[in-house]
């Protein structure tokens, strides 16, 4: 094997201290997801909350990483905010192939630092700088700044959060290299409880390719299929914003708080229309040869003078539907518009639109008052709603600290849960049916890529119970793998279990413990083991009135299906996650 153990990056905040630690078990864990939940179990602390100085914030990347085309993702760990529970997120860009070229397998840091703070790390080089001056600066000035203070090479990453992380907001994001972020459960709270400004991680080293025919020969097939198929040119294209349209004829595009399943406006915020009116160009995460990275245009003029300025707005399906049918803004470049706020601010895009369109349908029905929002939230009010993200990032009074903390905390305190489309966190935008309803609101990150829930929904209409549970458990176990080499799961056609073997055999990893769908299955139960240990009941779930109200190609949402879903769902988690001896665990605190 290359290396058999994992070489792993130790950085405490409050002490300053920096250590290598050379962990085992790459043959019991692969890398990415499975690492990261592994350096958790060790070094996290079940008894203490999320903002406690110790709790680890980790990095980690897989063993195919920088080797094949599409394993460009980074893995970040930490226990969320959110909801106070083990959790993980994922983002392209460089940080994968710099954290390669530092030599490192994850960086994982704890404590606080005293005051505003900015690390960079490499392979030859930790460095702390206080940065107390950009506090509330946002996300992109801070970037610009980073970048001139750790000058690099393209083998560095910027990591940076906005004013909503400094100020706590439970689903800040962290940005990365300005066009993607680790998005969901609040990463970006995670760094602004530790008093960190941002990362920068440089790739000052190279490293070796192996030897050998067999290697070249596979990374040529491996490529071939992946930029030569149908999906992947989709994914170049239009990207994931051609989804508007076929999802609004399915009446499955949540609109207007998921009053709606469909609009007949849906065509004014569609990849088609994003192209036309908006595209700028597209980029690419490092070591991804098909580019999906849609960056759009915004235009504003100087109030002094006819000029105007231009910025760039990355898109794609997920802010469109949460900046623009959630809160029936129509017109593409308004969506951009309110997007540029939230990426100043430091947001995750999905919640923000949600919470939005809660507050929304809250003051309509009379549950809040002007008095709480401040701003009087109207459907398609693009200027207003980007006056209420900033709210959401600064909050001036108790409501907007609260629905910073999520939606349904706010809709507890005054009422409208019924109508909160929190399915575990802020929806993501397929109102396809039962089975990804219950599996976004059950699922282990609550999010719509813990399974193909949604394509579930669109492909069967049969209600076989069994079968769909059987698929969920399943499609998630293959979809972890895959997080374990931190891949991309757009490829998730190609990468299957015995490609992703023969790829690990072909670098040198050929010696794991079990085939890769038995450590794909062991990571999934100590994922769960993690999320059980700290709290998390399944079986209390409960999904809002709301998603028992809509319509979608099939008809009315069958409830007593969705129920029969929830509650064998939740069984088969508290199955996953019963106690057994995996390799490392620790015994409970």
């Amino acid at each position: 094997m290359i290396r058999d153990y994992f070489r792993i990056m130790m950085v405490n905040l409050t002490t300053g201290k920096t250590t290598i630690v050379e962990l085992p078990g790459r043959g019991d864990y692969l890398g990415g997801a499975g690492l990261a939940a592994h350096l958790f179990d060790k070094y996290g602390h079940v008894d203490r909350d999320w903002d406690d100085p110790e709790q680890p914030l980790i990095f980690a990347i897989g063993p195919l990483t920088g080797y094949f085309p599409l394993m460009s993702k980074t893995c970040c760990a930490f226990r969320s905010p959110y909801h106070n529970q083990y959790t993980e997120s994922y983002a392209g860009g460089k940080s994968a192939l710099s954290l390669r070229f530092a030599d490192l397998d994850a960086l994982v840091v704890t404590g606080r630092a005293k005051r505003l703070t900015a690390l960079c790390v490499g392979s030859r080089r930790v460095e702390t700088r206080d940065v107390e001056y950009l506090r509330g600066f946002d996300a992109i000035h801070t970037g610009r700044v980073l970048r001139k203070m750790f000058p690099g090479s393209g083998r560095r990453s910027i990591l940076r959060i906005g004013p909503a992380g400094e100020n706590l907001s439970s689903y800040a994001c962290i940005n990365v290299d300005t066009f993607r972020h680790f998005g969901r459960m609040g990463g970006g709270t995670a760094m602004g409880a530790k008093n960190l400004k941002g990362i920068c991680i440089l790739g000052d080293r190279g490293f070796g390719l192996p030897e050998g025919k067999e290697y070249p020969k596979l990374y040529k097939e491996i490529f071939k299929q992946l930029t030569t198929t149908e999906m992947m040119a989709k994914y170049h294209g239009l990207g994931t914003a051609v989804n508007i349209n076929p999802l609004n004829e399915l009446k499955s595009l949540p609109w207007k708080n998921l009053q709606q399943t469909s609009s007949p406006e849906a065509d004014g915020i569609s990849g088609e229309t994003f192209a036309d009116d908006t595209l700028l160009r597209n980029a690419a995460c490092a070591g991804c040869p098909v580019g999906c990275i849609h960056v759009g245009f915004v235009r504003e003029q100087f109030q002094t003078n006819n000029q105007y300025l231009y910025r760039q707005v990355g898109y794609d399906y997920e802010p469109i539907f949460s900046c623009g049918g959630m809160l029936e803004v129509t017109d593409a470049s308004d969506v951009l518009r309110i997007l540029d706020v939230i990426e100043k601010e430091g947001l995750d895009c999905m919640s923000a639109g949600v919470a939005l369109a809660w507050a929304t349908e809250a003051l309509e029905k009379g549950v809040v008052s002007t008095e709480e929002t401040v701003l009087d939230l109207k459907w398609g009010d693009a200027e207003t709603y980007m006056k209420a993200v900033e709210l959401i990032s600064r909050p001036p009074n108790e409501f907007y600290a609260l629905i910073a903390k999520g939606t349904m905390r706010c809709a507890e305190r005054y009422g409208g849960q019924d109508f909160a489309c929190v399915l575990g966190q802020e929806m993501a935008g397929y109102a396809t049916g039962e089975v990804f309803f219950v599996s976004e609101g059950l699922g282990f990150r609550h999010s719509h890529l813990d399974s193909g829930g949604y394509a579930y929904d669109q492909k069967h209409e049969d209600k076989d119970v069994k079968r769909a549970l059987d698929f969920l458990v399943q499609d998630g176990r293959e979809r972890i793998v895959l997080n374990c080499m931190v891949g991309c799961l757009f490829s998730r056609g190609v990468y299957k279990d015995d490609l992703l073997a023969e790829a690990m055999a072909s670098v040198g990893y050929g010696e794991l413990h079990g085939s890769v769908a038995e450590i794909g299955a062991r990571v999934q139960k100590l994922r769960w083991r993690l999320r059980l240990r700290m709290g998390y009941r399944p079986d209390k779930v409960r999904i809002p009135k709301r998603y028992t109200e809509i319509t979608t190609w099939k008809g009315p949402l069958d409830t007593d299906y969705m129920e029969a879903l929830r509650a064998g769902y939740a069984a088969r988690i508290l199955e996953m996650g019963a106690p057994v001896d995996e390799p490392g665990d620790k015994e409970d605190d």
